[in-house]
């Protein structure tokens, strides 16, 4: 493996790795209406289970109320049904043409059980950042036992890893402080 793909290897995975981070913390309701609240519920449409933003209109116009405008109107009760059926804790109420949800405000409690989720996410997402890091610097280290690049070189590119690392743990570190701030004045 040469250089290059070893830094390339290493920075797919760990943006990977963030933009995973990112997905888990989007799922995490936080008192304040989002249309991403919903990219997680499924619903059936015509034999396939589809997310719910491909049969319908997702909005938030009110920083507590999400309005689900289907396109059609036979899937009003499908709608309704799948986001009841998501762990959201969410209850939709429909008026015939579409569906309101109203999110309910935060306990204190609920803050900080959500904000000790967050930060196990973000943990667990700079463990694997680190985890990448090792591997890497294991790849560069193998190639300079076997004498394929000077020791310089090995110097130079473990310090490059070392900057890829700090550059997307500063990432996560970033992801979570907008999160606790959603988190504690939702």
């Amino acid at each position: 493996m040469k250089v290059q793909e070893i830094f390339r290897d290493a920075e797919d995975r760990m943006k990977k790795s963030v933009e995973h981070l990112h997905h888990e913390l989007t799922r995490i309701r936080t008192g304040r209406a989002t249309p991403a609240l919903l990219d997680v519920v499924k619903v059936q449409y015509y034999g396939s289970v589809v997310p719910i933003n491909q049969v319908s209109t997702v909005s938030a116009p009110e920083p507590r109320l999400l309005v689900i405008q289907p396109w059609e109107k036979g899937m009003i009760g499908e709608i309704e049904k799948a986001v009841l059926q998501s762990d959201l804790g969410l209850n939709p109420t429909n008026d015939g043409n579409v569906v309101r949800i109203p999110i309910p405000e935060l306990s204190e409690e609920r803050r900080q059980d959500l904000l000790k989720l967050v930060k196990k996410f973000c943990e667990d997402s700079r463990i694997a950042i680190r985890n990448i890091r090792r591997d890497a610097n294991e790849h560069i280290k193998n190639l300079e036992k076997s004498h394929e690049i000077s020791e310089d070189q090995s110097h130079d590119n473990l310090d490059r890893i070392q900057k890829l690392t700090d550059d997307y743990v500063k990432k996560v570190d970033e992801y979570y402080e907008t999160k606790e701030k959603e988190i504690l004045e939702g």
